[in-house]
């Protein structure tokens, strides 16, 4: 007796998820292609794929070459990303000639093992910034790991001057 107003109330609180038939259809409403065309999604989104319900979801471009719908949902946060089929004709990504290998000298670094660092990372609008303890040398443009928490592993950031850094996607 007591199992059943539990039952009840597990059934009636049930999670609801996001159709992903219909963000198929907002796909190829974007692309202005169906699935599996050419210019249009190369496959259905996975209907096993449990993303939290969202009440307006964002579609964009995920670069310039139109080669994927970034999918994505601010409340709850997620975000999917949709491979499309690119046409025959278009241009391959752009390469850069073939050059003769030069040595390039090594470059000094402005980050060193024990270096105090200010990881920053932002865009228009705000800002982020954690103080964190460099795990090795990096010189300008270098990836190297800091220490920003003796809870947590250390983070991957990328150095631009002495004592300050980025995440790797910002500001690059």
């Amino acid at each position: 007796m007591i199992f059943l107003p539990l039952l009840l109330a597990a059934a009636g609180g049930a999670v609801a998820f996001q159709d992903t038939g219909g963000l198929d259809r907002a796909v190829s409403a974007f692309t202005s292609r169906p699935i599996g065309a050419e210019g249009g999604a190369r496959t259905a989104i996975d209907s096993r794929l449990r993303l939290a319900a969202c009440s307006t979801v964002a579609l964009a471009w995920r670069t310039e070459a139109h080669d994927a719908v970034v999918v994505s949902c601010s409340g709850p946060d997620w975000r999917i990303f949709v491979p499309v089929i690119r046409p025959a004709n278009a241009a391959p990504p752009a390469t850069t000639a073939a050059r003769p290998m030069t040595v390039a000298a090594k470059a000094e670094p402005v980050i060193r093992r024990g270096d105090p660092v200010v990881i920053e990372a932002g865009s228009a609008g705000f800002s982020i910034s954690r103080e964190g303890v460099a795990m090795g040398d990096a010189p300008p443009g270098g990836r190297f790991m800091v220490k920003v928490d003796d809870a947590k592993g250390p983070v991957q950031a990328i150095a631009l001057e002495s004592g300050r850094a980025t995440l790797p996607g910002w500001g690059e």
